[in-house]
């Protein structure tokens, strides 16, 4: 089936999104991460093509087509408010997660918030342990923008070699990665207004560390279907990481892959793709 993309408004902001599958099938909501938007997940919305679900994935504020208001604030709470705001425009009072990198922030602000609406969760290298962050992440979230020099080393990542940093860093072939994926997110990192607004992400990271707590009692109380993908090369959140969330929710399936990083469907998608097919036949609508 193919893609659609459209556009819906949710307090003034024009947000942007890819859908494919049936209407009225189960939703799984995908979360991309960054400094990428939804085309992260084009691939894999085409691999999955034919699978009973319908598949949606939105563009953050800040992030690839969506538009928003001049005066918008961005945290990861706002980031959240909007995804939240985008669910219920679309009437979406039931679904299933996908949350990679900054999907997890998002994704489980909305899971704590709403617990009932979420059928499963799909964790793709997104973060919700201490254990899962690594020295360079450690030190990234450190940054402060009163502090001379952390806001150039903040910026440093929306150049070309800050954004292939992220796609290459832990990769063992970096040729399987397309080119058109740093590139397209280049382009929009070089939109009006957009490394302001990646900059203000960046300095407060470290506000979803005070949701941790939260974050795993939720999967702790609710234990919902789980599925770990993990590539064990990224820079910013190690395997120890995938690991932490079998604390909470020890009957969940773990996968780590070995030669991938931080955008582990650029490479492993053969091998991710039968797994979340598999495990959104397991989910009950």
């Amino acid at each position: 089936m193919s893609v659609m993309h459209r556009t819906v408004d949710v307090n003034g902001v024009s947000v942007a999104y890819r859908e494919s599958g049936p209407a009225d099938a189960p939703v799984l909501l995908l979360l991309h991460g960054f400094p990428t938007s939804s085309h992260q997940f084009a691939r894999l919305m085409d691999a999955l093509d034919g699978a009973p679900h319908r598949l949606i994935a939105p563009d953050y504020p800040g992030f690839g087509r969506t538009r928003t208001p001049e005066d918008f604030t961005y945290t990861f709470d706002r980031l959240a408010d909007v995804v939240e705001g985008f669910t219920e425009a679309l009437g979406l009072d039931r679904y299933a997660l996908y949350a990679f990198d900054f999907g997890a922030p998002v994704g489980l602000r909305l899971a704590t918030r709403h617990p009932d609406r979420v059928t499963g969760l799909i964790v793709q290298n997104g973060n919700a342990y201490e254990e899962g962050l690594s020295d360079a992440a450690r030190a990234f979230a450190g940054l402060r923008r009163d502090v001379p020099g952390d806001e150039d080393r903040v910026r440093g990542l929306f150049t070309e070699e800050g954004t292939r940093f992220q796609y290459e860093t832990g990769v063992a072939d970096p040729a399987r990665i397309s080119p058109d994926s740093w590139t397209l997110d280049l382009h929009y990192l070089g939109l009006p207004g957009r490394a302001d607004a990646q900059a203000d992400l960046a300095f407060d990271y470290a506000s979803n560390f005070a949701h941790y707590p939260a974050w795993q009692s939720w999967l702790r109380t609710t234990r919902p279907p789980l599925l770990i993908l993990w590539g064990t090369g990224d820079p910013f959140f190690t395997p120890a990481g995938a690991k932490a969330y079998l604390q909470d929710t020890p009957e969940a399936a773990l996968h780590l892959f070995e030669g991938a990083g931080h955008f582990a469907l650029e490479t492993h998608l053969e091998q991710i793709t039968p797994l979340i097919s598999t495990f959104l036949t397991t989910l009950t609508p």
